[in-house]
This record gives C-alpha cells, sequence and structure tokens, in this order.
C-alpha cells in the first residue's frame, strides 16, 4: 500500500535543514560524535523524506535514541572492531553502538572489499536498529556496486499457520545503480504492514486491511486496536515467512548476534544483526555493456502499458525519489504529537528547538 499525506492527517511541515540541524544537534547532546550525529541524522532525513510519518523511521527515532543512550543500550562513539575479516567477508562487532553508524561502516567495507573481489559480504554483531534497509543500500549504488542490506528485529510475525510471534519483519534494501536520478531501490520489511502503521491507523480512528495481522488468537481483523497485540502477516503469505526465517539465519544466526524470541527484547542489549552484501557488475561485463543492458530492461518496463493511464508503472524507489523531491520543495510532514514530543525532549536535553 502507497501511503500519501492527505490534508486530513495530523502533520506539519518543515524545511529539510531545519530538520538535519535540530537532529544532530540532539544527537550530538546525547554524546554522538559529529560523525555519528551526521550518518545517523542523514538516515532518518531520507527515511522521512522517502516515507509516510506513521511508519515511525523519521525523526521519532530521536526518542528512541535518547531512551537507549541513556538506559545504556547504545554506547555513544562505540568502539566498533573487526574481529574476522578476508578477502571477500568481514565481520564487525558494533559494541552497541548505533544501528545507523554500525550499519554504514559494514556496507562501505563491503564496497571495498568488492572493488578487489567482485562480490563481498560483511557481517554485523552486536548492533543496534539499523533504519530502514534501502539507505543502505543505496551506498553501495552510489558507488557503483548493486547493493543488499538485511537485519533482524523484534519478533511480530509468525510462522506461517500460528498466531504466536517468533520472526521479524526482517527488512531487506536492494539497490541497483543506474543512468537515472535515482538507482532502482527496493525497500521493504517481509510484513504486510509493521506496528507503526497500525497506530497511524489507530490514532485516525480507521480500520486496516486484513491483511495485515491477526488478533491474538489468531482471526483477521480491520481493527487495528484488536490486531495491536497480535502478530503481523507476512508478505505472500508463506513464502514471507520463509524469508523472514532465511533472512534471520543469515543476519542473525551466522553473525553470532541474538535471533528469533530473543533480540530486541532486552533494551539495554538489543544485539541486533546485519547482513550487507556488495556486488560489481563489472566482473561479469564491461561496464557500458551492463548499462546498456540494463537501460533496456528499464525501458521495457516503463512501457508497459498501465492498466490506469494516470498511473504509470513506477521502477522500485521512484515513489521515493518523487516524494523526496516533493518535500524538499514543499517540506517534510511531521506528525503533530511527534512535534510535542520532540519539544520537550528538547527542553529535556537543553537543545534549542526550531519545530
Amino acid at each position: 500500500m502507497a501511503y500519501d499525506i492527505s490534508s486530513n492527517e495530523p502533520v506539519t511541515l518543515y524545511p529539510e535543514t531545519t530538520l538535519r540541524d535540530f537532529s544532530r544537534a540532539v544527537l550530538v547532546a546525547l554524546g554522538a560524535s559529529e560523525e555519528e550525529a551526521t550518518i545517523v541524522t542523514d538516515g532518518i532525513i531520507t527515511a522521512s523524506l522517502w516515507y509516510h510519518p506513521g511508519q515511525g523511521q523519521g525523526l521519532e527515532k530521536l526518542f528512541r535514541y535518547q531512551r537507549r543512550v541513556q538506559n545504556g543500550g547504545i554506547i555513544a562513539q562505540a568502539n566498533m572492531t573487526w574481529p574476522r575479516q578476508g578477502a571477500s567477508f568481514a565481520l564487525l562487532d558494533a559494541a552497541k553502538g548505533f544501528g545507523y553508524v554500525a550499519a554504514n561502516k559494514a556496507m562501505h567495507k563491503a564496497v571495498e572489499l568488492a572493488t578487489q573481489t567482485g562480490i563481498a559480504i560483511v557481517n554485523v554483531h552486536n548492533s543496534n536498529h539499523f533504519g530502514i534497509a534501502g539507505y543502505h543500500a543505496v551506498t553501495a549504488a552510489k558507488a557503483g556496486f548493486i547493493g543488499w542490506s538485511m537485519t533482524n528485529a523484534r519478533s511480530e510475525m509468525a510462522p506461517w499457520g500460528s498466531a504466536e510471534a517468533v520472526l521479524a519483519t526482517n527488512p531487506w534494501g536492494m539497490a541497483v545503480p543506474t543512468p537515472l536520478e535515482h538507482p532502482i531501490m527496493l525497500d521493504m520489511a517481509l510484513t504486510m504492514s509493521g506496528k507503526g502503521m497500525m497506530r497511524w491507523y489507530e490514532q485516525l480512528g480507521q480500520p486496516i486491511p486484513e491483511s495485515w495481522a491477526l488478533t491474538p488468537d489468531g482471526r483477521t481483523t480491520s481493527n487495528p486496536s484488536e490486531a495491536m497485540d497480535g502478530p503481523l502477516l507476512p508478505i505472500g503469505e508463506y513464502k514471507g515467512y520463509g524469508m523472514s526465517l532465511i533472512t534471520d539465519i543469515l543476519t542473525g544466526v551466522m553473525s553470532g548476534a541474538k535471533f528469533g524470541l530473543t533480540v530486541f527484547r532486552d533494551e539495554t542489549h538489543y544485539d541486533v544483526g546485519h547482513t550487507m552484501v556488495a556486488i560489481s557488475p563489472d566482473v561479469f561485463m564491461d561496464k557500458p555493456v551492463f548499462e546498456q543492458r540494463l537501460e533496456q530492461l528499464i525501458g521495457e518496463v516503463k512501457s508497459a502499458k498501465p492498466i490506469d493511464p494516470n498511473k504509470p508503472v513506477l521502477l522500485p524507489g521512484e515513489l521515493e525519489h518523487q516524494r523526496s523531491v516533493t518535500r524538499r520543495r514543499e517540506g517534510i510532514p511531521i506528525a503533530n504529537d511527534t512535534v510535542a514530543k520532540l519539544r520537550d525532549l528538547a527542553d529535556d536535553i537543553a537543545v534549542a528547538c526550531p519545530l
């Protein structure tokens, strides 16, 4: 489902620069280095440019960072290390640092290694929530590589045929460099929706699609309040369940991080696992040949006749790019209740609030 901002939704628009400056100031006040504050801010502002505020991936994350820095769950200026690495792989111990920073380091390492080997995989353990998966995949695409990022998360999805949450949204990000203004970028959770959007619908008093979640006793429901205590449903039914399981094996089991029912449970030690992959198309053919072949495929996809003439076929990531252009021009929407809480946060840590 595409989430679009409409006039009756409780949001206020702010300039991107205002939000960036405020976010960096908050993070530095919490103890982050300038580099960490810049990386984390870029991630949450990118999320704000791409997505609906109800998905909770924008400045709403500052509340979590404050709480978790103060309780020791996130270590600002963490001493991240590389306990294992080889020609085409590496393992990062994120030392309980910011997840955005850990994933950023891991993807840059994957690109560095893939420059020599053509493909590289980097796993991360002892990390935190890494933000939006597509952001890290695009980091590789900007360097000319195909990027793939994954993470595990809190158990909110039931295995297919159950109503007991064991697995998670376990999002994927995949990005391919193109000659367009933006890469092809697939950013998706492996559930039909997340609890953040359900809360948004609950706040608006609107029903949710019955394909989103179950009640605790296994019934489908369109009532977001009923669904909040039940499990999320996977994309593609049993297929999404299988994808989530494999993702937890790659990001959690294989990295040495927590997995399944244990990850994201202890506020003082989430121990999230991530996987970053970078692939160079150049090892299979010359770059101009790859670009020509990719351009041909893009043309074939974009020229497909749309069902609705007013809704042309879009590439993955194209809608996010369009939103970014619009929001950079008109302002980024922030939920009004989030604005009020951000003002309180700023007062609490003695940071000037421009909102």
